[in-house]
Parts: structure tokens; C-alpha cells; sequence
């Protein structure tokens, strides 16, 4: 009798839970939406959680699965998902219906991460005013400002390759692409010499390198930010970060401290943030902590040095297996230097047509952000459809699934320049390329990761010669532990000097 008692005390306590769970994972189903069952998302939930699969591999793969869907509804522990296929729902998000979807869904952590207060991770009432007024810094009359600085940096970059090509042996590509990039941030954001060439133990490359490095406590906190947000705003009681804060908060205060002092003015961000900070006006309601300014800095520094320098070594990557697509690259670089007497001017960039198409092509296999997310600011109804959701669900458009899509690109794994030729664009829906998002919060500084990216390529190749070699990887894998898509293992490469 006691046995029966205890068992009907159970199923007391477990029916009410029962039916909780069945009404939370029947979200998508009353709506009409099609996914996979609540187990499955349960078990990919755990592997993203403990860095077995990455997010690019597991959008790609419930992407494959329900191929003729233009919307698949998905839960992340409990939290439903709606994934979006078709192209003009995708075009609704982003763009046609934007002020309903403004939220990126990334939170901010104040006291846990106060480097989360950036313009990449904002909420709405507090990104638009601030996007306005850094818009400016990213124009194409102001990336030509900066254009020499760039080319300083090339001039800097190109001196360190003869360096390392000269002691031979493999490289690896993402830390000297890492080094260029961060050098030109270093200048044309902060005005400062990172010292990255000569000093192998430069500080903003070690930072660098810890931003983005796989270390237990970047993926602890990485997976505790993306599926149990409540829990990581906790560990700020605890364990605040005290890695990237307090050494940006330092370099932002201390340089603009030095160049009011001295009368200081440069064509760059900090001063950007300085004439901000002292007109607060002009941000309306916002108030321009300190914190908030150095959290600017620090998403500036962060993505636009490791979004560019992976970019970079993937496309390096794919040169050294397609040797003929490295021949005609460098055979236009050569021919447009010589035609310029050897400089390389702001215009010259969008001139050369091979390289914007190599450029294109890496991103289309190998998109930075491998999804983009949006957050409803209220409830919204897709058009032409009976779906309904509540104010703050989150999307996900997969733009690495949508890319690999070989109805959109036939054999996609394939690099192939030639997907980018002004007939195949042409046949293309514009959301089926998306590798700065679009849209009013689309990337803000696309137009100098482009230029950047671009200007070290055309400096490496213009001299140099890329080769498979014994370290290089068999395939590319995904690094399921990082936030950016990034390859496991990293790109080593043979990099020789061509005698002209």
C-alpha cells in the first residue's frame, strides 16, 4: 500500500509537468508549422551547449531536412525557434517590415559582460540614436580619408611577409591576416601603433587572440550567453569579465584623455566618440557612459579585425586548392599596378572585378555570421500565411545553409568566382546572399571590412604565391566552440616569394 501511495504521489507531481512541457512544444504545431520533434531539438540543444555542433552545421542540417518549407518552427530548450527559407519572408524581416523585427535577439549582460553594450547587441530604444550618429564614420568619403592609413598598414604588412617567407617553413594564415587586420584597426580606429609586426607579443594581438580564443571560460560563457542568458546576467555577481573591460576601458580613457591634452584631432573613431561625448545632445534621451563608449571600441576592435583576417585566410585557403583561380587573380593585380605605375588608389579597388568576385565567393561558402537573428518588438503576422507570433520570438535566417543551398548555387561546395558575374546575380533573389545581413541594422562597417579585406589580399598576392602543404587541413571542419564561423584546427599554408 505504501509503494501505491508514493507512485500516486508521483504522478501528482509529474502530470502537472507533463502537460506543461506538451503545451509548450505544441507552439508550432497549433500555428501550422512544420519541424522536428521536440526530442531531436532537445539532443541538438545539449550538443550546441557542449560545443559538439556548431550553429552554421545545425541551421544547415534542419535547413536540408525540410527542403520545400518556406518556414520551419524549432525549440532551443524551451524556447520556440521559427527558422525562415523563403526569400521574401526573409525580405519582410530584414527590410519591408523592419520596424516590427529591430531587436537582433542578442542580449545585453550590463554587470556580467560590460563589453555587451555594443551596437551589434543593443535593443532597439538605445541602437537607433547611436546608429545615426556612428553611420558617418563608415561612409565612402570617410573610408578614403582613412584609405592611406590602410595603405601604411599594407606597406607594414608587406615587410613582415618577406620576413616569415624568408625563414620558410608553413604559416599560419589566420594569425598573420590577424596581425594586418588588427594593425589597420589599431590605426584607423584608435590612432595607435599596435606593434604587431615587431612584437610577437604585442598586447592588443594577445587580447585578440583571447576574444576569440577556444579556452574553457570563452566557451562557458559563450554557450551560457546564447541558451541561458538569465543564468549568465547571475554570474556578474561572481564572476564579472575582467579580461577585456577593464584593459579597453583603459586604452579608450587614456587615449582620449592624451589627445585632449594635446589638441589631438585624427579622421578616426575615437574622435568620432569624443565629439559625441562632448555634444550629448545630439544623442537625444541616450545617455554616453563611459562604459558604453568603450563598448563601441571594443566591437570595432573585436569584429573588425577577426571578421576580415577569417575572411582572409579562407580565401587564401581556396586559393592554394585552386591554383588556376590564383593565377588569374594575381595575373589582374599585376596587370592594374602596372597600368597605375605600381599605386593602388581608393577607386582602383572597385575596378578590379576578379577580386570582388574571389571576394564574394569566400563569403558565400564561408559567411562570418552564420545566421542572423531578429527578436518581434510585438506581435506579427506573416503575410499571406495564418502564422501568428508573439511579441518577442525570436528568427533565424541561416544564411550558411541558404548559401550552401544547391538549388541556389549548384554544387555549392565548389569555389566558383564565377557565381558572382553580373548574369548570375541578376538570377538570384538579393536574400539569397547575405554575408553583412541587410536592412537598416545590417553590418554598419561592411564598406571597410570590404576594403580592408580586399587591400591585404591584393599586398599578399601581388608578390607572393599560396600552396598547400603537410599542416594544411584534409577538409574544412567547423569549430563548433565559436561564436564566428571559423575552421577547426586553423589554415596553414606554404607562402613563397614569385621572382618577377
Amino acid at each position: 500500500m505504501p509503494y501505491f501511495e508514493i507512485l500516486c504521489g508521483v504522478a501528482v507531481l509529474l502530470l502537472p509537468l507533463y502537460y506543461y512541457l506538451k503545451s509548450v512544444y505544441r507552439f508550432w504545431e497549433n500555428r501550422g508549422v512544420s519541424g522536428p520533434q521536440p526530442i531531436f531539438c532537445i539532443k541538438s540543444t545539449i550538443k550546441l551547449l557542449l560545443a559538439k555542433l556548431s550553429s552554421a552545421q545545425f541551421s544547415k542540417d534542419i535547413y536540408d531536412t525540410y527542403k520545400d518549407e518556406p518556414m520551419i518552427g524549432l525549440y532551443i530548450s524551451k524556447s520556440p525557434i521559427l527558422i525562415l527559407k523563403d526569400p521574401e519572408l526573409i525580405k519582410t524581416v530584414l527590410i519591408r517590415d523592419f520596424s516590427s523585427f529591430t531587436d537582433r535577439g542578442l542580449n545585453v549582460h550590463e554587470r556580467t559582460e560590460p563589453m555587451s553594450l555594443n551596437l551589434l547587441m543593443l535593443d532597439p530604444v538605445r541602437w537607433r540614436p547611436l546608429r545615426s550618429k556612428l553611420s558617418p564614420m563608415f561612409t565612402s568619403g570617410k573610408l578614403k580619408e582613412m584609405f592611406g592609413l590602410i595603405l601604411e598598414c599594407a606597406d607594414h604588412f608587406e615587410q613582415y611577409l618577406n620576413k616569415i617567407v624568408a625563414k620558410g617553413g608553413p604559416i599560419d594564415c589566420r594569425e598573420i591576416t590577424a596581425k594586418f587586420t588588427t594593425d589597420v584597426i589599431g590605426s584607423c580606429a584608435f590612432g595607435l601603433d599596435m606593434s604587431v609586426f615587431e612584437d610577437e607579443d604585442s598586447e592588443f594581438r594577445r587580447i585578440g587572440r583571447q576574444i576569440f580564443g577556444v579556452d574553457l571560460e570563452n566557451v562557458i560563457r559563450l554557450k551560457l550567453r546564447l541558451h541561458v542568458p538569465k543564468i549568465y546576467d547571475l554570474l556578474g555577481f561572481i564572476a564579472p569579465d575582467r579580461r577585456f573591460a577593464p584593459f579597453f576601458t583603459k586604452v579608450v580613457a587614456d587615449t582620449m584623455k592624451y589627445r585632449k591634452e594635446n589638441n589631438i584631432v585624427r579622421p578616426d573613431f575615437i574622435n568620432m566618440m569624443m565629439e559625441l561625448r562632448d555634444h550629448p545632445q545630439k544623442l537625444g534621451d541616450l545617455k554616453l557612459t563611459d562604459t558604453l563608449i568603450t563598448a563601441q571600441a571594443f566591437v570595432f576592435f573585436s569584429a573588425g579585425f577577426e571578421t576580415s583576417s577569417t575572411t582572409m585566410s579562407n580565401t587564401l585557403y581556396e586559393l592554394a586548392l585552386n591554383q588556376e583561380i590564383q593565377d588569374k587573380l594575381r595575373k589582374e593585380i599585376v596587370e592594374h599596378l602596372a597600368k597605375h605605375n605600381g599605386k593602388l588608389e581608393y577607386e582602383h579597388i572597385r575596378d578590379m572585378e576578379y577580386l570582388d568576385k574571389v571576394f564574394k565567393e569566400t563569403l558565400r561558402k564561408y559567411p562570418p555570421g552564420a545566421i542572423i537573428p531578429r527578436r518581434t518588438v510585438t506581435e506579427y503576422t506573416f503575410q499571406d500565411t495564418k502564422v501568428t507570433i508573439p511579441k518577442q520570438s525570436i528568427v533565424w535566417i541561416p544564411v550558411y545553409a541558404i548559401h550552401r543551398d544547391s538549388d541556389i548555387y549548384p554544387n555549392p561546395d565548389v569555389f566558383d568566382p564565377e557565381r558572382f558575374n553580373e548574369e548570375a546575380i541578376e538570377a538570384r533573389h538579393p536574400m539569397n546572399y547575405l554575408p553583412f545581413g541587410d536592412g537598416p541594422r545590417n553590418c554598419i562597417g561592411a564598406r571597410f571590412a570590404i576594403y580592408q579585406t580586399k587591400i591585404g589580399l591584393i599586398t599578399i598576392l601581388r608578390n607572393h604565391k599560396v600552396d598547400v602543404c603537410e599542416k594544411t587541413m584534409d577538409s574544412y571542419q567547423l569549430d563548433a566552440a565559436t561564436f564566428l564561423l571559423a575552421p577547426k584546427g586553423g589554415i596553414h599554408l606554404n607562402l613563397s616569394k614569385i621572382q618577377n
